[in-house]
């Protein structure tokens, strides 16, 4: 059974997407943020290396 595209995705490459849809409904990437930190445990520093973590394959 092949897996669904969106967890063959890297997380840096779904972030800017995720970004510009709660901006369409009013929301800030701050507030992206907060959701993505509280979801995954992940810390500020953690974030950031994930988002940065791009692998143009």
């Amino acid at each position: 059974m092949m897996k669904p595209k969106i967890f063959t995705m890297k997380f840096a490459k779904i972030y800017p997407l995720l970004v510009q849809k709660a901006e369409k409904k009013g929301r800030t990437k701050e507030e992206v943020d907060t959701v993505i930190l509280w979801l995954t445990g992940y810390d500020e520093e953690g974030l950031q290396e994930q988002i940065g973590s791009v692998n143009l394959v």
